[in-house]
């Protein structure tokens, strides 16, 4: 059931979250956590996202904050190490923040670099790791097909455990996944997955060979569960740049797949000057735990987001729950 807009108003705190590393372009990273029945849950659509994709993350929320979570089969969940884009230098700095981690995602393709800076901080990640680490690039659609043909070619020297979401389209990514199937280097789909009305058309299409699910986009939990089950495809759980809270979103959906073969993304709170939590989830010796972290009164006051940017998510949260009411009466 949905619940009332007061009852998620009467809990809200919005937070704004310095990080160590500017990442996605920004700096601060801002949330809505709310209080539910079943403990603290995490409203964080990314600012630029319309009121329609928004409202799936409030879902995921409420998911989280007032119906139960599936059965774990784990309790723990090992995490990949998270590259921003660094210069090489900076790589051990970053890697040092993710205790024990043995997979780095890394990202490439970023606006205003080059195939030779990734090239170049591909290669410090890599010799950070050693020849047993794991390493998987991340370029956010923002390769074409050929771009993403010639950058892979000079990047599988460094012996890729994937490459997530090279391109924007379904078409492209079944293009390219065909072009470098002799590399034997797997196309994981994100965006063509988290932000499409038909998530399933990438495994349809034969698009990819695994899944990058994150529970808030994807509606919470049980959909994310579901999008899985139905796809058939190895699934790898990221974050959103979430807070603690929204990282155990995220951990007690890792925790509930069948199978889980790769080292998911959900250490990022290690990205953060601050969290909402004492016992903030980083990694520690490569894993987190599946618990729901407790949040503390204190950080949420230190990290309360200004009048008009708490004014600004609140209104926010009251057009996306008018979204969920009338999708709940059709």
């Amino acid at each position: 059931m949905l619940p009332e807009l007061a009852d998620l108003l009467a809990t809200s705190r919005v937070v704004s979250l310095p990080m160590t590393t500017r990442f996605r372009g920004i700096t601060v990273r801002e949330a809505v956590l709310f209080e539910g029945p079943l403990g603290w849950t995490e409203f964080s659509p990314f600012v630029e996202y319309d009121d329609r994709e928004a409202s799936a993350w409030l879902h995921a929320a409420i998911d989280f904050g007032w119906r139960r979570t599936p059965t774990a089969l784990r309790d723990r969940i090992p995490v990949n190490a998270t590259v921003p884009a660094v210069d090489a230098d900076d790589v051990p700095g970053v890697l040092a923040r993710y205790s024990g981690a043995r997979t780095a995602k890394v990202k490439v393709a970023e606006p205003g670099q080059t195939l030779a800076d990734d090239v170049a901080r591909v290669r410090a990640v890599r010799e950070a790791l050693g020849p047993e680490g794991r390493v998987r690039i991340d370029a956010n659609a923002l390769w074409n097909l050929d771009e993403a043909e010639h950058a892979i070619h000079a990047l599988a020297p460094f012996d890729l455990e994937y490459v997530e979401q090279p391109c924007a389209t379904v078409d492209e990514l079944a293009e390219l996944r065909r072009r470098i199937k002799y590399m034997g280097i797997p196309v994981a789909a994100d965006e063509s997955v988290r932000k499409a009305t038909d998530p399933l058309a990438v495994a349809r299409a034969g698009a990819a060979d695994l899944l990058v699910v994150k529970a808030q986009p994807l509606g919470g939990i049980h959909s994310a569960l579901r999008i899985v089950e139905e796809a058939g495809l190895p699934a790898v759980v990221s974050s959103a740049i979430d807070t603690s809270v929204g990282i155990a979103m995220g951990a007690h959906l890792a925790a509930a797949l069948p199978e889980l073969e790769f080292d998911c993304g959900l250490g990022t709170v290690a990205m953060f000057v601050d969290d909402v939590s004492d016992d903030p989830l980083t990694p520690r010796d490569g894993v987190i735990p599946v618990v729901r972290p407790s949040v503390s009164s204190r950080r949420l006051d230190a990290l309360r987001a200004d009048d008009d940017r708490t004014a600004w998510w609140l209104d926010r949260v009251r057009r996306c729950h008018r979204i969920l009411e009338r999708n709940a009466a059709l």
